[in-house]
């Protein structure tokens, strides 16, 4: 029997919580798989363990001083790994000739650009970086169009809805009624709306059911996160907004559906652990074992599922709806909104607002920018930067 060709993986963002279980993954394959790049921003001491354990080609930190300081931890270890510090390399390995598959896991707007390298040389792009699509949007699709890449999604959402769906992308406008992604309602689900003014932190990050980065919580907990679930939804299947649904299921069992024209409804189960969707996105079309443990349906709860319009739901996810308001706006108009956020999200971490005024911010910021439609990456990144200033300015004028 043939064996099947070596492949190697650049995992943009390796100390993260896709990152540290995609390693976990391609442990458990190391006779498909090499780790060739890993990168990270600040997390030193994680990153050179990693380097120890699977000995990349490439290590790259995001700035020449934390580079330099990894380089030192290396140094008399005797691994071939090359230590590299910048935005630029960080891209440049994303692009390497080497590289056959990038896990795009940089949190927020930082990835847009080493997303963008990778889909211009045409690489399998495993996108659990969401702002990729919707900071870039179409101007991103174009990207991986004129490159050749493969664009395979590794949110836990939009891989069950990738898994639901034809494998024909061709059909799935005439055979599909809607997409319905599935929302935990995160750790504030059944509490009194009055009371949010008084969440910490520390609250916002105690996820039910996932472990996951701070701020991607914190966004669970305002549903933001999902906002921007449903606006990558749209660029990623190519359905129109109104056909865009999401249903609260606290259980986060069933992961996302697919209704089709004759009604029938498509679902992916399964344990909520990353390690699914990320083995998936690693040896589409194929399949491969991911360490997740297997569903048990006889020790399985009941699932339950709540509309977005239960009583304390508009209180509780006022930022929601965002999602369909910045479709509707200006190309860039997603842009802006998760520019926002993100400055919001940061400023309640740093307790400089409180967990209610996530969504003012948000709100305020694109009701003041209007953008323009963004042609390149600097127009793209220039918007950014003005849309992080518009929500500073909002957080200063913000009631105390």
């Amino acid at each position: 029997m043939k064996q099947p060709t070596l492949q190697r993986v650049a995992i943009l963002g390796s100390t993260g919580s896709i990152g540290t279980n995609t390693l976990d993954v391609l442990a458990r394959h190391a006779q498909r798989f090499e780790v060739f790049a890993l990168t990270a921003a600040t997390q030193v001491d994680l990153l050179q363990q990693q380097c120890l354990q699977f000995e990349p080609r490439y290590a790259v930190m995001a700035s020449a001083a934390h580079a330099a300081q990894l380089a030192e931890r290396l140094k008399g270890a005797g691994l071939r790994t090359e230590v590299l510090g910048g935005e630029a390399a960080i891209a440049e390995v994303a692009a390497h000739a080497e590289v056959n598959a990038v896990m795009a896991a940089i949190v927020g707007a930082a990835g847009l650009a080493p997303c963008l390298a990778a889909a211009r040389a045409g690489k399998r792009l495993l996108l659990a970086n969401k702002e990729a699509l919707v900071v870039g949007g179409e101007f991103f699709l174009q990207a991986v169009r004129s490159g050749g890449a493969t664009l395979l999604p590794i949110d836990s959402e939009h891989s069950a809805i990738f898994q639901s769906l034809p494998e024909d992308p061709a059909v799935w406008n005439e055979r599909v009624d809607k997409i319905i992604l599935t929302a935990s309602g995160g750790p504030f689900r059944t509490r009194d709306p009055r009371t949010l003014r008084e969440v910490t932190p520390e609250q916002a990050c105690a996820h039910p059911n996932w472990v996951m980065g701070r701020k991607i919580s914190v966004d669970s907990a305002t549903m933001m996160n999902k906002a921007l679930e449903v606006i990558e939804a749209r660029y990623l299947f190519g359905l129109a907004p109104e056909r865009l649904e999401v249903v609260i299921h606290p259980q986060s069992v069933i992961h996302s559906m697919v209704q089709y024209t004759d009604h029938s409804v498509v679902a992916q189960l399964g344990t909520p652990d990353m390690r699914v969707p990320i083995a998936y996105g690693l040896s589409w079309p194929e399949r491969m074992t991911s360490g997740a443990a297997p569903l048990d349906f006889h020790a399985l709860a009941a699932m339950t599922f709540e509309p977005l319009d239960a009583p304390g739901h508009a209180e509780r996810y006022a930022g929601i709806h965002l999602a369909w308001e910045a479709l509707r706006g200006p190309a860039g108009t997603t842009a802006v909104l998760n520019a926002a956020n993100e400055v919001a999200v940061a400023a309640f971490l740093e307790r400089r607002i409180r967990f209610d005024q996530i969504h003012a911010v948000n709100l305020q910021t694109l009701a003041t920018v209007v953008p323009q439609t963004p042609t390149s990456l600097e127009d793209l990144l220039a918007l950014d930067a003005q849309s992080r200033r518009a929500a500073q300015q909002c957080i200063l004028r913000l009631p105390q």
